[in-house]
């Protein structure tokens, strides 16, 4: 009796393992995230018709995350960027020989879906879940410009392209590409509109800017860890 109970209490331990593992996967599964990222912003405009990044400035964000699933969340994003362009970089003339320059600060606030191309997360094989994974967003907001001592408001539509990787089960780093449209033509300051005499629109303008950027955050709000589901 004796000898069966030390063959026993072994293979009890190696049972009890996987459960208790499963158990920490279930309590280490979050509902929220928030992080913040820094890098090199860029614009295309009437001062800046093709080069992207010919002029970079600084782009930061903060930004809150309801993460659905390990595929989907809802993103709330706060960020600035410095933008400035010079048309006398163009190979084309201006009407009239006119040069025009600008430097502006954009704010921007927006609400948006992302979405993870692979199942990701750290643990819960069965869910086949992966430490990387590319990802993209689409969302709207609103950008407020100030240049010269104006300041001006419009919609906006940020469209992302990303790729992240969980340093830990909180942690994640991202590495982040971000076109932002705007509808409105003043967010390189009131001089630079219809500058070839052609007169824009709400819809019909030039006026994008972008960010890449680096970002880290972490996870928060434990799930439900007394029931085999995601909340």
């Amino acid at each position: 009796m004796y000898r069966f109970r030390i063959i026993l209490l072994p293979l009890l331990l190696a049972g009890a393992a996987p459960l208790s593992a499963l158990a920490a996967d279930d309590v280490e599964s979050y509902k929220y995230d928030f992080g913040a990222g820094l890098g090199m912003s860029g614009y295309l405009g009437d001062a800046n018709e093709s080069n992207l990044f010919k002029h970079p400035g600084l782009a930061a964000h903060i930004n809150m995350r309801y993460l659905f699933d390990s595929r989907w969340a809802l993103r709330a994003q706060l960020g600035m960027a410095t933008l400035s362009g010079n048309t006398a970089d163009f190979d084309n003339a201006l009407p009239f020989g006119e040069q025009y320059s600008f430097k502006s600060t954009v704010a921007d606030l927006s609400v948006r879906g992302e979405c993870n191309f692979f199942a990701f997360g750290i643990g819960e094989t069965y869910r086949r879940l992966r430490r990387w994974s590319p990802y993209m967003s689409l969302g709207l907001g609103a950008s407020l410009s100030s240049s010269s001592g104006n300041t001006h408001v419009a919609f906006s539509i940020p469209i992302g392209l990303g790729v992240k990787y969980k340093l830990s089960r909180r942690v994640n780093l991202a590495l982040e590409f971000t076109m932002t449209k705007v509808f409105g033509d003043k967010i390189d300051s009131d001089s630079l509109t219809d500058l070839y005499l052609i007169k824009s629109s709400f819809l019909k303008n030039t006026d994008w800017y972008s960010s890449l950027s680096i970002g880290i955050s972490y996870e928060f709000g434990p799930r439900c860890s007394t029931c085999n589901r995601l909340d």
